[in-house]
């Protein structure tokens, strides 16, 4: 994708025939042409100069963005500095000058045509009653501000030449056409003196048929109103800009023992770089040595500073308040979580939302069908024998008062702040489309792992045997788990803390069935699951229940013995997040359905479920699986999938709208269409809650746009009987028109994301629910786990003698059809098999004989 800038477009019919010229290269798949930015993002394998050549040919400019011209990968300032270039206000400063110059000369005309004419102010002697005198001074003033405001002949009268014409011409046909009435006009009044006429015979035509004045302050207005809306788009990029203007410069590097500070795109990674208080931190780290309280409302909108200490992360571009940091260097460059935001944003500020295409097909056809509307109103009123002065007044008026910028900007104006609103609160919009329907959503599934829970696996109970204290329990427990890599291993010895590492473990070996065993203070310590456990030997009644009723409560419960006799049970669970069951009140309340996806068990997902709120739970999916089950859900709305693993990625895509939590691995957030960066749940209801207010706001632009131009081209032409519009005032209606829909959009900011008070539900709902319910009910039965689906069973073995026997064992054992997975163990003289179907005794003792080992019976 390359990325152009484009000078000379003045509307959004310049921005619709750049586009349309532009798509017509062969070559070009896809062409998004901004015209609040005045950037262009081609798609496709066109060559750069065919598509600079293809604007040019359409009567404007372009040129590639720094950082696409450039070679080879560009450094991170390189790129912000493209970045800015391209936001820079290059059109206000000329707006303003001209304003000035116009308003300074347009006082003079008007003191002679108002303050003169209508209210008897003086002027020297020799103008007083010289009705010729003062029409060429008329025509002097207006020819002066006509030259200083030629940009609108030049860009109108090049674009009619080129068959595009745009807003411009429909100015410069307005003025024009007023000035060249008035110097007909003139030119009557002055042969009418040649011809003896008397002077008071020139005062009709001196003051109701020269328009010296109009054509003049029709660009005077129209200049003042494309300044204000010059101003006002400036502010909808505010929030790009400042993101740019705390891009870091430098870093302190220590080097050979000495500080050295150096431009930022030196930093390699693996560098050791210092953070002073007040500093901007420089790349992305990992803190070495000392503690900060970080501000990182840069990246995450989140005002309270973050404390840091040796082994935390640090993010470019957030700013230690207090403090001493010593980091390595983990990311550089376009790497950076700061360079990764910046290119979202400006990459979602070159696409273009769904909607706005309405206002673009309009657009293209806008200005020609005002151009014949100006004819026909002409024409009409010529025919009904009005005085061409009259005719051409309306005429003129239909030109002058007709606005396409206000249809042009409805869109991109409020897309820009809502991206930006977004940006400034960690809420990543990567296309202006994903910010346009993630307000249409009804349904979102939810991963469980990561995004409803911690991801963090943590214990939660300690249930020692009769005479074993919890402090016995856990520092066998926490020994043997030391050496297993399993997330639920690390939850204890993380809970047992320093403890851990007291207890000396010998001959550690992870054991077929999800056990372990280790030689503890002289002892066999074994740890698993109760089934596992079961195998080896008797459970007792009480340790079952609890068993249960800690699975029934969303747990994991993990036995552990000591020579055959149990110490206890640690439970083991992922706990939900703090923001969890607020965010999906939220999400119902605002009429979304939520659905829980996880290949969890049933038990511990419908746990899960209850605590967070969550109505409907699909538990057992695999990442295929998942995807599965949003395609079905499409079936009933939109929906939206919100996750932070590779599992999730298929679903993400597979989804109308993909959700990534920023703290997630790059395959899911490379999936997603948003991105939360502060990895809150909550913010899912906000990034809806921001997608309907900035939709909301594009209904009311475009409402605007459209009523504006209905209602006043009838009225500019004369058919609302008793109203009559002089071209003056539709200079001033239309001047003031793009501006109102720009000003719209930035209401936008004072809009509260967080805000749950004025929650409502979409008119139009996912289905009825009913019909949720029955294809929840459904799913849910297409999608139950194999786990659950599979039977075990035990074989009584004898002559293993060995881990090699086992293998032995295991593998002739496997080869069975319907024995899914065999955990044979020489010290307990069995193997347990898991089957997916029922299997034969006789097959089973077959395999074992054959293998070389005795068969002692199999449990049915």
């Amino acid at each position: 994708m390359e990325q152009y800038i484009v000078t000379g477009m003045t509307c959004a019919a310049c921005q619709a025939h750049v586009e349309k010229a532009v798509s017509g290269v062969p070559g070009v798949d896809r062409v998004n042409v901004s015209l609040l930015t005045h950037s262009m993002t081609v798609e496709g394998a066109a060559a750069p100069e065919s598509v600079i050549s293809a604007v040019q040919n359409a009567g404007y400019d372009a040129e590639l963005k720094k950082e696409s011209a450039g070679q080879g990968r560009p450094g991170m300032t390189e790129r912000f500095q493209a970045e800015e270039d391209a936001l820079r206000d290059r059109e206000t400063p000329k707006l303003l000058r001209r304003l000035k110059l116009s308003i300074g000369v347009l006082l003079v005309l008007m003191y002679i045509t108002m303050g003169h004419n209508m209210l008897d102010w003086p002027v020297p002697e020799f103008l007083n009653h010289n009705h010729i005198g003062l029409g060429i001074l008329q025509m002097l003033l207006a020819l002066i501000i006509m030259t200083i405001n030629r940009d609108f002949f030049r860009s109108g009268f090049k674009s009619l030449r080129h068959g595009a014409p745009n807003m411009d011409t429909l100015v410069a046909l307005g003025s024009g056409v007023s000035f060249l009435w008035s110097l007909f006009i003139l030119l009557k009044m002055t042969y009418m003196i040649t011809d003896s006429t008397d002077n008071m015979a020139l005062m009709p035509l001196y003051h109701n048929q020269l328009y010296f004045e109009s054509a003049a302050m029709i660009l005077a207005l129209i200049t003042i109103g494309k300044t204000l809306e010059s101003i006002s788009k400036g502010r909808t990029t505010d929030a790009l800009k400042n993101l740019l203007q705390m891009a870091p410069k430098t870093a302190l590097l220590e080097r050979n023992g000495e500080l050295q500070e150096v431009p930022v795109d030196s930093v390699q990674i693996g560098d050791i770089y210092i953070v002073k208080s007040g500093d901007a931190i420089p790349v992305d780290g990992v803190v070495l040595e000392g503690t900060a309280a970080v501000d990182e409302s840069p990246l995450t909108g989140e005002s309270v500073p973050v404390d840091k200490a040796p082994g935390d992360s640090t993010s470019a571009a957030t700013i230690s308040q207090s403090g001493y940091l010593r980091c390595r260097a983990a990311r550089v460059g376009e790497d950076t979580t700061f360079a990764q935001i910046i290119r979202l944003v400006s990459d979602a500020a070159g696409t273009k939302a769904p909607i706005a295409r309405i206002a673009d097909k309009v657009s293209g056809i806008f200005v020609p069908a005002v151009i014949g509307i100006a004819v026909l109103v002409f024409a009409l009123w010529m025919l009904q024998g009005a005085a061409v002065s009259r005719a051409l007044e309306h005429a003129i008026t239909v030109l002058v008062i007709s606005c396409p910028c206000a249809l042009g900007l409805a869109t991109p104006v409020a897309i820009m702040v809502g991206n930006g609103m977004g940006a400034r609160n960690g809420i990543l919009f990567k296309t202006s489309e994903s910010l346009e329907n993630a307000g249409k959503i009804n349904i979102i599934a939810l991963d469980k792992t990561g995004t409803i829970t911690e991801g963090r696996p943590k214990v939660t109970d300690l249930l020692p045997a009769e005479e074993i204290s919890e402090e016995t329990l856990l520092k066998y427990a926490a020994a043997l788990e030391e050496r297993s890599e399993h997330p639920l291993g690390k939850a204890i010895v993380e809970y047992a803390g320093e403890k851990a590492g007291e207890t000396e473990v010998k001959d550690f070996r992870v054991l077929p069935g999800d056990g372990l065993q280790g030689s503890v203070d002289g002892g066999t310590i074994v740890g698993g699951s109760e089934k596992f456990i079961r195998s080896r030997i008797s459970v007792p009644e009480e340790f079952t229940k609890a068993s249960a009723r800690l699975a029934a409560s969303g747990k994991t419960p993990i036995y552990f013995t000591r020579n055959n006799e149990i110490l206890g049970i640690i439970a083991v669970a992922d706990t939900v997040r703090e923001d969890s069951r607020e965010a999906i009140a939220q999400l119902r309340n605002m009429g979304v359905e939520v659905v829980m996806l996880t290949g969890d068990n049933r038990n511990t997902a419908e746990a899960i479920g209850r605590d967070a709120g969550v109505k409907h739970v699909i538990a057992g999916v695999l990442p295929e699986g998942k995807e599965q089950v949003i395609r079905r859900l499409q079936e009933h709305g939109t929906v939206a999938m919100v996750g932070d693993g590779i599992n999730d990625a298929p679903a993400l895509t597979r989804a109308d709208i993909g959700i990534a939590i920023g703290a997630g691995t790059d395959v899911a957030v490379d999936s997603a269409e948003v991105v939360l960066m502060n990895s809150r749940l909550s913010d899912v209801a906000a990034a809806v809650r921001l997608s309907r207010a900035t939709l909301r706001n594009i209904h009311e632009n475009l409402f605007w746009a459209f009523a504006y131009n209905i209602l006043l081209i009838p009225m500019a032409a004369g058919l609302y009987s008793g109203i009559s519009l002089n071209p003056m005032w539709g200079a001033a209606a239309m001047s003031l028109s793009s501006f109102t829909v720009c000003m719209n959009a930035l209401r936008l900011n004072r809009f509260r994301m967080q805000d749950a008070g004025k929650d409502r539900p979409l008119r139009k709902r996912a289905t009825s629910m009913e019909e949720i319910e029955y294809e929840m009910e459904s799913l849910l039965k297409s999608n139950e786990t194999e786990e659950e689906k599979k039977m075990t069973t035990e074989v009584k073995i004898k002559g293993m003698m060995c881990a090699h026997c086992e293998a032995h064992v295991k593998k002739a054992l496997e080869a069975l059809d319907g024995v899914e997975s065999a955990a044979p163990d020489k010290d307990a003289g069995n193997a347990v098999l898991t089957l997916s179907k029922d299997v034969s005794a006789d097959a089973v003792k077959a395999a074992v004989e054959d293998a070389g080992y005795e068969f002692l019976g199999m449990t049915e």
